[in-house]
């Protein structure tokens, strides 16, 4: 298959900035993978569709305010690095995504602010980096982050982050730090809404997978078959398992949570690192149906899902809501698939 197969036309004017004033006021579009065919729905709908039996599993990890800006020591320019994950059990040395990356080769030594300071060590492709931190900042790295970092928007989002980004670019459960991205299907849940999944009899599962290159990179080659997705750290905990495999219906809460699964059923581990790519032809094994937001033209995520309900349908279904003008990608609305 190519990825140009999975491309789509999608007018820029959709791409959400900002969200909407009430996580839960999103459109839903329901896409029916048997009997081929949709309707439009609103998000507040999507507890009707589960029923006792089922399990919602949810993506817990928590975005971390990964994007930080430097100067160079040896001279006033300014760089930023978009963090991905650490490399060192000590959590101070990370892979990272540095702008200008021609400006920071290897032992460039960064100034973040008066108590962290970063020198690069390795280089890689595509603007890749290596940084080992040091400084007082280094005594509890996250809380420096939460100080001086800044939300991860994506970029199609063309607005600098802001306060209530603090909030909204994060589901209501998330747990573990550890995202660069978030997963975004489950920004449309409240507390009110989780509630309703679970009086509709549904078992409600977290898992955690944070999120990085694996999810948001695009891919390289022509020929889907050519990709390889980097690696993304999961953990699913026993008791998590038992309820999603002993589940009539398992139903994930974005990509994320899909790959999270799948890739426990793949390899027999509650937890490790996976770089699975699941699209046409490697179906999925664990899940049944997937709450997920609209992706990117060409993306591994729009081919997960054409995984699930078949490429032609999908993008139908795609072609639907931009002609019904949906709200896309982050901040945007979501897509049922069952």
């Amino acid at each position: 298959m190519l990825v140009d197969e999975f491309d789509y036309h999608l007018p820029d004017e959709l791409i959400a900035q900002e969200p909407l004033p009430e996580r839960s006021q999103s459109r839903m579009l329901v896409v029916y993978k048997e009997e081929g065919r949709w309707e439009d729905r609103s998000f507040l709908d999507f507890p009707n569709y589960l029923r006792p039996g089922d399990c919602l599993i949810l993506n817990q990890s928590r975005v971390i305010p990964s994007r930080l800006y430097a100067r160079r020591i040896s001279g006033t320019a300014r760089v930023e690095a978009f963090l991905l994950h650490a490399v060192s059990d000590d959590q101070l040395t990370w892979a990272a995504l540095v702008r200008p990356g021609k400006r920071v080769p290897v032992g460039e030594k960064l100034l973040f602010d008066e108590s962290l300071q970063g020198e690069v060590i390795t280089r890689g492709e595509h603007g890749e980096r290596t940084i080992r931190f040091s400084g007082s900042g280094t005594g509890d790295l996250f809380a420096t982050l939460e100080r001086i970092g800044h939300m991860p928007l994506p970029p199609y989002i063309r607005r600098p982050d802001r306060a209530p980004d603090r909030e909204r670019y994060q589901t209501v459960y998330a747990r573990e730090k550890g995202s660069v991205a978030a997963p975004t299907a489950g920004l449309h849940f409240t507390p009110e809404v989780l509630a309703g999944c679970a009086r509709r009899g549904a078992t409600i599962a977290g898992v955690t997978l944070h999120v990085g290159l694996g999810t948001f990179a695009p891919l390289h080659h022509g020929r889907v078959e050519d990709n390889t997705l980097h690696t993304e750290r999961y953990q699913i905990d026993a008791g998590s398992f038992a309820a999603i495999r002993s589940a009539r219906r398992r139903v994930a809460v974005g990509t994320t949570s899909v790959r999270a699964v799948e890739s426990a059923y793949a390899g027999n581990a509650l937890c490790g690192e996976t770089n699975i790519f699941l699209y046409p032809g490697r179906p999925l094994r664990a899940i049944d149906a997937l709450l997920t937001n609209f992706h990117l033209p060409k993306s591994s995520l729009i081919m997960l899902v054409c995984a699930l309900a078949g490429r032609e349908l999908i993008l139908d279904a795609y072609a639907h809501a931009v002609r019904q003008r949906y709200r896309f990608f982050s901040y945007g609305d979501c897509m049922l698939v069952v």
